[in-house]
């Protein structure tokens, strides 16, 4: 591709009233309207004075401006321009919409926790968000567990005002994001639970009454599902884990080298071990069994012995052992060790062993790591940035930017069954950010749209649907 002209035979003028350059946020903002975003935040906000005024408004302008790809308050700005006005009424500058959020203290960005929760739900009471797609019913034996995965992340900032701003366990400077994220078996996950903690505290600081908000929203999602919450071993506590079970789902979650972990480990036998499939593991139709240096096993265990019984939780010690590579490489020089060497790798899970296997379970935890691309998702888009030197101000930030992943992820479920999965920036690519020109005629409002569009039928699909969606669910 080349361009058709020279430079200096094109020029160019900012002078068209009735172009968008977000067409896109025409469905998606009906979508949230249909799921009661605007009603939830006026009923559920009680932020004070005239900063507060219309919170239903500033929200949604703030979720509008994240879905057309704002990382920062000044970026709201680009709300304002051309058509966009006769699209959409009471689009705030972004110098409102920043004392909004300046203005919130924690109990507000609490209320605003709740209103992404039940948000949440309208959403999958309209779509088929967390629901397999269309075809034979899934019996229970088959469905196995929703993935309830609980992971931190360190958010970057730079500067000295920000507020709660410290060097945390990856030793960049930032504030730290503890999330929830949902999945089921058919289903691309979705955030039911978030926080935004100081940069320097610990991963499992505030674990307890998150895990316990994110089983509550996923039970009114999923109902009487089987649930099973993932964890690393910074998460390993009573705290987190007895919230978990107190909720009614099933733990699986990976513990530290700890005496009572390595006693467990020592009385397996050698005769427990199974082979499973691992990193370059090959598989022999003849022997039907997975050719892999990596092998599982499993034995009887008590969770936190030590503390008083009450707070036992009795389960399932599932060890994978490896090859030491350090040892591998004293073999390649010739200096053969007098007997295998290997690394182990265990977790604690109360899962049933009738649903999840040892093999199974083993290769269940290790896909905890599909939260990593929820946290990536997020810095590709509204969480590039902090924006704000205030800290409510900022975890105000993360659930709108939460809310819009959630409503994104919706959206690309509506469209077609390719973007049921797909990541915020390819949904918006080719649903959102859609440049179209606004023209009125006979008191109707048609958007003109790109010729040949590479998704119109996806985008048109959308659009019809949230043009007469089903009664929403109630929240």
């Amino acid at each position: 591709m080349r361009l058709s002209h020279t430079l200096g035979r094109t020029s160019v003028a900012f002078d068209d009233p009735n172009l968008v350059s977000a067409a896109g946020l025409v469905p998606a903002l009906a979508l949230a309207e249909s799921a009661g975003l605007g009603d939830l935040a006026d009923e559920h906000l009680s932020v004070p004075t005239d900063k507060g005024a219309n919170a239903g408004l500033k929200v949604a302008s703030l979720i509008a401006g994240m879905l057309a790809g704002a990382d920062s308050i000044d970026d709201m700005a680009l709300l304002r321009h051309g058509g966009m006005g006769r699209l959409f009424a009471k689009a705030y500058a972004p110098s409102t919409l920043g004392s909004f959020l300046r203005a919130f203290t924690f109990g507000h960005v609490r209320q605003l926790d709740a209103i992404a929760s039940r948000f949440l739900i309208a959403l999958a009471g309209l779509t088929r968000l967390l629901s397999p797609p269309a075809g034979p019913a899934i019996s229970d034996e088959d469905a196995g567990y929703a993935l309830l995965d609980v992971d931190d992340t360190i958010v970057e900032v730079h500067g000295h005002a920000k507020q709660g701003a410290g060097f945390g366990y990856s030793g960049v400077r930032g504030l730290n994001a503890l999330l929830a994220t949902l999945t089921t078996a058919s289903t691309a996950p979705v955030i039911v639970a978030q926080r935004l903690r100081k940069g320097a505290c610990g991963s499992p600081r505030g674990a307890k009454r998150l895990v316990g908000d994110a089983v509550r929203t996923s039970r009114r999602l999923l109902g009487e599902t089987r649930l099973l919450v993932r964890m690393d071993s910074a998460f390993y506590g009573r705290g987190a884990v007895h919230a978990a079970l107190k909720g009614g789902a099933a733990v699986s979650v990976t513990v530290p080298m700890n005496p009572a972990v390595k006693r467990a480990i020592a009385t397996i036998s050698e005769q427990a071990w199974t082979t499973i499939e691992y990193t370059d593991a090959l598989f022999d139709e003849g022997s039907d069994t997975w050719i892999s240096r990596a092998e599982v096993a499993e034995v009887a265990f008590t969770a936190f012995a030590s503390a008083k019984k009450s707070e036992h939780v009795p389960g399932r010690l599932v060890v994978r052992r490896i090859p030491d590579f350090n040892a591998e490489k004293h073999k390649a020089a010739g200096q053969d060790t007098l007997f295998d060497v290997w690394r182990f790798h265990a977790f604690f899970t109360t899962a049933d062993p009738a649903v999840l296997d040892t093999v199974a379970a083993d290769k269940t935890h290790r896909q905890h790591a599909v939260i990593e691309q929820v946290h990536a998702d997020l810095k590709n888009s509204a969480l590039a940035h902090l924006p704000s030197g205030v800290f409510t101000a900022n975890a105000a930030w993360l659930v709108l930017a939460v809310i819009a992943f959630n409503l994104t992820r919706a959206t690309g479920t509506i469209a077609a069954p390719d973007l049921a999965k797909a990541t915020t920036a390819t949904i918006r690519r080719k649903l959102i950010n859609l440049p179209a020109r606004v023209a009125t005629s006979a008191r109707r409002i048609t958007v003109h749209l790109p010729h040949a569009w590479p998704w119109e039928a996806a985008w048109t699909a959308l659009f019809d649907r949230v043009s007469d969606p089903p009664p929403v669910r109630a929240a």
